[in-house]
């Protein structure tokens, strides 16, 4: 700073108000600063900047070693939020939720000095690890709607997105809804198969019992085929809509569909969840729960920052939209 001080000709004061973007600083004499700052390569010293802030503007994030749409969105959601804030993020993936592995990766960040961590995951594996390390810096989690004890929490309203998407099929005039759900130890899959549920039971249905299956494509086809098959011979009639846990899933049960010569929407409707990348090209294109990830990173470094200053935070729940495509219309029977 002193040699960028000397070439710009200005006070070692005026080149620290520069670099923190204080508005006592003269248009002309900022120009010098920052002309001198390119020529001369400067860049801050990060490792004395935290000495005297005891802050090193690092976020550890935690998160699952998988391509999974809502992880992946909420992690650029939250780096791109923390960069805007003037943070920058440092990531750890994990294989598995487990205490030996989350704790592992939370005592990285300890060494690394970081001013808090985030954990994106709705697990119940993740939750019980989180709960059991005492850290010593501040955890927010990504996916619990709330937890018991002082652990900060962010959340996509997935309760009220999987009711959204059931009463749009009921308001078309649908009665018979299947749900194909998600892994039951995510918390994800649970909320939405609730929504669903009680969606249907406050419209006076009876649903069929869900589906069980898992996030991939390859189960929804699975799914989808063993359902026409059924309707053939006889077994049980095919649903005149779905509800899939999330768009993958849907994207199984169109492969299925299209391949048995069952129309979407003409013979069965079909809607996701997520809103994945491409979710308007499948064929035909995806009607879909669409989170908001944007502000979900937003208020999850609002809890962070919160939880740093020792501030008390209630729990955070982001909304979610449906976006209405052609794979749903009304029943033909």
């Amino acid at each position: 700073m002193s040699d960028v001080a000397q070439l710009a000709g200005v006070s070692h004061q005026t080149v620290s108000r520069v670099l923190n973007d204080h508005p006592n600083v003269r248009a002309e004499t900022r120009a010098r600063v920052v002309a001198a700052i390119e020529q001369l390569g400067y860049r801050r010293n990060t490792a004395a900047r935290a000495l005297v802030t005891r802050r090193t503007g690092a976020i550890g994030v935690v998160t699952e070693d998988s391509p999974l749409y809502g992880p992946t969105m909420t992690l650029i959601a939250l780096e791109n939020a923390a960069r805007s804030g003037g943070m920058y993020v440092s990531v750890a993936t994990v294989t598995r939720w487990d205490v030996p592995t989350v704790r592992a990766s939370l005592e990285h960040y300890l060494d690394q000095g970081v001013d808090g961590v985030v954990v994106i995951a709705s697990h119940d594996e993740a939750v019980r690890a989180v709960q059991a390390f005492s850290a010593r810096v501040p955890v927010v989690m990504v996916g619990p709607a709330e937890l018991d004890g002082d652990i900060p929490t962010v959340a996509v309203n997935q309760y009220a997105g999987a009711r959204l998407a059931t009463r749009h099929l009921l308001d078309l005039g649908h009665t018979d809804v299947l749900h194909v759900s998600g892994p039951s130890v995510w918390l994800d899959a649970r909320s939405r198969e609730r929504g669903w549920r009680d969606t249907m039971q406050q419209a006076g249905l009876q649903p069929r019992a869900p589906v069980p299956g898992d996030w991939t494509a390859s189960t929804g086809f699975r799914i989808g085929t063993q359902l026409v098959a059924r309707d053939r011979a006889g077994e049980e009639r095919l649903p005149t809509a779905v509800f899939a846990a999330n768009d993958q899933l849907a994207l199984g049960l169109l492969h299925a569909f299209a391949e048995s010569g069952v129309r979407v929407p003409h013979d069965v409707s079909v809607v996701g969840y997520d809103d994945v990348e491409g979710a308007a090209h499948f064929f035909p294109p995806l009607t879909t729960v669409t989170p908001d990830f944007v502000q979900l990173g937003r208020r999850c470094l609002d809890q962070l920052v919160a939880a740093m200053a020792r501030e008390p935070a209630e729990p955070a729940l982001v909304p979610a939209a449906l976006t209405v495509r052609a794979s749903t219309g009304p029943p033909r029977r």
